[in-house]
């Protein structure tokens, strides 16, 4: 697992116990795989279809920082599936865990879009074949 960005936990980030809100969490995670989807699929019309069970692990506070992991566990026709993990790096435990994660790729219309991949692609490797 590839882990790409990091949180700040901040004191709007928690709810009512003092500790992470899961909702701000999950909208974390989401913003994560659009943007890896959209880095892979080269298209910023990438939109969520699904998400699957959500395991709450352990949680964070206030000045914890935690980091998002991403890993593609394969490519659609029209989409991208990833599964994600995220850790808190003050404790070192896995925070929640996501299965699966679809993304899809859409046309200028809405409508799904096949993409033409299927391997992971880094930025050096097309810089390097154009």
């Amino acid at each position: 697992m590839r882990y790409h960005t990091r949180k700040w936990v901040k004191p709007e980030d928690l709810n009512a116990n003092n500790t992470l809100f899961g909702g701000k969490l999950l909208a974390w995670i989401d913003e994560e795989a659009a943007l890896y989807s959209i880095i892979q699929l080269e298209n910023k019309r990438v939109v969520t279809k699904y998400i699957s069970e959500i395991n709450f692990m352990s949680t964070a506070t206030t000045g914890d920082i935690v980091e998002i992991g991403i890993e593609v566990v394969k490519f659609g026709k029209t989409s991208i599936t990833i599964n994600c993990e995220v850790r808190n790096k003050m404790t070192h435990e896995t925070i929640v865990t996501v299965d699966n994660i679809i993304m899809v790729n859409l046309d200028n219309e809405g409508k799904p879009l096949q993409h033409g991949k299927t391997k992971i692609e880094f930025v050096k490797d097309r810089l390097a074949s154009k």
